[in-house]
């Protein structure tokens, strides 16, 4: 019975139906705070579980973390809304599908964002490198200063700064110099053919043998690799911690002239000859 048709019934069937209808009214007010009140809960339950799961896990970072923790507490938030407005007799199914389609076009739209996005949960999930790592991606150099969802910032020797979506670093070749304790340092030293080879190897090795910051395993290699225009080349490989990488190399490249110096060993140049035609 609605207002409109309430002509011809008597006082006490109207107070019937006044009385019915704030009853349904009321019991469905009730339900859906109880409803409100149970899906909060749940979700700050959720939200919170996901959140300590993930902190645990050495895998996930802390910002992928709170990121996993609220979508989980606003996903369930929002079926408790759609419940709630079924409750009181609103259609949710042309709500749902209008979310949908407002979701479709803003993913069309932020395409290139949301591929960022994806791509970062990757990078901070799968940890190809760390903040403080030294890298290479997407034809960029330098050391990792922040990761985000979005991009990846980086600081190179000469203190520039470097923001490199996420997309292009995960869709690209990763080199991160910094992902293993030890490096390889290698180096090519060039002798006289007047000169004792054999000498000249001994000479190496022991400036080699003598800098602590040079690992005796795996041991070093030392050995004639090239016989040049004007030269012999000896090639050294000598494995260091990898902090030490850059400190070693350029020490030796003094040292070994230094030690060729004192025992007598040529490091020979390119020499130009002049001819001059004399006139006859």
């Amino acid at each position: 019975m609605s207002p409109t048709n309430m002509e011809g019934f008597q006082p006490g069937q109207i107070l019937e139906y006044v009385v019915r209808v704030g009853a349904t009214a009321a019991l469905n007010v009730l339900l859906a705070a109880l409803i409100l009140v149970v899906g909060f809960v749940i979700a700050g339950l959720v939200k919170r579980k996901i959140r300590n799961a993930s902190l645990r896990s050495e895998r996930i970072d802390a910002t992928l973390a709170g990121f996993f923790s609220s979508t989980a507490y606003y996903a369930i938030l929002a079926i408790v809304l759609i419940a709630v407005l079924n409750r009181f007799g609103v259609e949710t199914t042309s709500i749902v599908a209008a979310l949908g389609a407002l979701a479709l076009a803003i993913g069309l739209a932020l395409q290139g964002t949301l591929s960022n996005f994806a791509a970062g949960v990757m990078v901070i999930l799968f940890r190809p490198y760390r903040i403080g790592d030294f890298v290479e991606i997407a034809d960029a150099t330098g050391s990792v200063k922040d990761i985000t969802l979005f991009f990846t910032e980086l600081n190179t020797v000469d203190n520039k700064q470097i923001i490199v979506p996420n997309g292009q670093a995960w869709g690209d070749v990763i080199t991160n110099y910094s992902a293993y304790p030890t490096r390889r340092a290698d180096f090519v030293f060039s002798v006289s053919y007047d000169d004792d080879i054999d000498k000249a190897q001994r000479v190496i090795r022991e400036v080699f043998e003598a800098d602590d910051r040079v690992l005796q395993d795996p041991p070093l290699f030392c050995e004639v690799s090239a016989h040049g225009g004007s030269s012999v080349d000896i090639t050294v490989r000598a494995w260091v911690n990898s902090g030490d990488l850059w400190p070693v190399h350029f020490h030796m490249l003094k040292a070994i002239k230094i030690a060729f110096d004192e025992n007598g060993i040529e490091i020979p140049y390119p020499h130009q000859v002049e001819i001059q035609k004399k006139a006859g």
